[in-house]
């Protein structure tokens, strides 16, 4: 996609820095990302946060690794 949107040169040069891109293209595409990448973090730890992980009654590590020693 093609986009013309108007942003600050202090902050292109600190997303240059930051992420090592050769250009302001790889650069941008590198730092939304991983802005993805961090929103879908805080959206599965809210989830987890609302309804806990529950371990089944009877696991235990020992069981887990008979299984995958399998």
């Amino acid at each position: 996609m093609k986009v013309t949107a108007l942003l600050p040169d202090e902050l292109m040069d600190e997303v240059k820095d930051l992420t090592h891109a050769k250009n302001t293209t790889e650069s941008l595409i590198t730092a939304l990302t991983d802005w993805v990448a961090s929103q879908r973090i805080k959206q599965l730890n809210a989830k987890v946060k609302k309804s806990p992980l529950k371990f089944k009654e009877g696991f235990t590590a020992a069981s887990v690794r008979k299984v995958n020693r399998s």
